[in-house]
């Protein structure tokens, strides 16, 4: 059988012969539109310059209105100035974005799925009138207060207290790990009271309130995170979530962030593969190219079996929440099992690369690290293995 080696430089027909299912076809016109402009964005916007930002640990906030323009910002949402598209269309995009980088993704998750979500799904007329049509053109960025010093895969144990005093409620604790909190203008903070878990819409330049930027990271560097301090932070009755009542709250809003991560683990994966097989199809050591040593086609092969079935999972669950069926254990199917083989997958990429997959020109070595912390937030390996443990023996193991 006679050689044809593909060309490096053709990634249409490098995406085409890698889609060896066909999943391509299963997508309607308007999804597959949908992602060739969010992918020609991360293409124009992201790719020139994320080595750089990753360098420097720089998040482009410039980009924010440019995402609102792009109509990903809140994309699920409908009303109030939010693009109301569907899952699938936001697992897409949410794909193409973390092919760019990780952090990238990750502000559009805080500010569209944890922070504008719990307004739109929690707050009042008011609230969300006031908030999400800025926050959904990227010119008011949200920041969304859960996790503790003491309290992440347990956010039950929260120490964050609001008292009432008079009107108004007064907030004291800490929080840490909370996405975009220096450059927001508000913060959707989760805190205990008298009557249970409630929500409140924080001001960012609150009096009391001292917010610091966690660094420097070896992961998700192009993007920020804080801890939060309140000291006696004081904010009216009107800023409380009217229709969140205990944990299910931000429990709402984590399910979405974590469908996002179902979807944009694969572009993290997908863009290593990619970066994997190139410079295969160029490289060439012992006289022939590397990817036409048997060892280099296994490495190929596993993954693209990975992203193919991490695909069809992803697309299974965003059909299932379009349609209104999806429940909590499947997302966790869909985080616990793409995180985990992208990590392999960016890994193994990287070893195609030689020596210079530790450059970051080179995008695998940046997404290895990135997904470290995906795997870590929105819950750990550890807590969706036991979700998933409790739903098939119905014993919960947590404590």
């Amino acid at each position: 059988m006679a050689d044809h080696p593909r060309n490096p430089d053709d990634l249409a027909a490098l995406r085409a012969a890698s889609d060896v299912l066909g999943i391509d076809s299963l997508l309607t016109d308007q999804e597959r539109a949908t992602r060739e402009r969010v992918r020609a964005f991360v293409d124009a916007e992201i790719r020139p310059h994320i080595a750089g930002w990753y360098d420097r640990a720089h998040f482009p906030r410039e980009l924010a209105p440019a995402f609102g323009e792009l109509g990903v910002l809140g994309m699920h949402l409908e009303g109030y100035g939010c693009p109301g598209r569907s899952a699938v269309e936001y697992g897409l995009a949410a794909l193409e974005l973390e092919a760019g980088d990780s952090g990238l993704r990750t502000f559009v998750s805080v500010q569209g799925s944890l922070a504008m979500g719990s307004i739109h799904r929690w707050g009042s007329e008011e609230q969300k009138r006031e908030w999400l049509p800025g926050m959904a053109r990227g010119e008011i960025i949200g920041a969304f207060g859960l996790t503790e010093p003491t309290a992440g895969s347990d956010p039950a144990s929260m120490k964050t207290f609001a008292r009432r005093d008079g009107a108004d409620w007064v907030i004291s604790g800490a929080k840490r790990w909370i996405g975009l909190a220096s450059i927001a203008q508000i913060v959707v903070v989760w805190a205990q009271t008298d009557e249970g878990v409630r929500g409140f819409l924080v001001p960012a330049d609150a009096a009391g309130l001292g917010i610091h930027v966690l660094e420097p990271k070896g992961s998700m560097r192009a993007s920020i995170q804080c801890g939060l301090e309140f000291d006696e932070v004081r904010v009216p009755a009107s800023a409380m979530l009217p229709e969140a009542r205990g944990l299910r709250g931000p429990f709402a809003a984590l399910n979405e962030a974590r469908y996002g991560i179902v979807w944009g683990a694969l572009g993290a994966a997908r863009d290593s593969y990619e970066a994997a097989l190139r410079h295969a199809l160029r490289r060439e050591q012992f006289g022939r190219k590397v990817a036409g040593f048997q060892l280099t086609q296994q490495k190929l092969v596993d993954m693209v079996l990975e992203l193919q079935k991490g695909a069809l999972l992803a697309l299974h669950i965003g059909r299932a929440k379009d349609a209104g069926t999806l429940r909590p254990e499947q997302i966790s199917v869909g985080k616990l099992n793409n995180v985990r083989e992208a990590i392999a997958i960016a890994r193994e990429a990287r070893t195609v690369l030689g020596g210079d997959g530790v450059l970051l020109e080179n995008s695998p070595i940046r997404h290895a690290q990135n997904l470290e912390a995906v795997r870590t937030y929105e819950g750990t390996d550890e807590v969706h293995t036991l979700i998933l443990g409790q739903h098939l023996t119905g014993i919960g193991a947590f404590r």
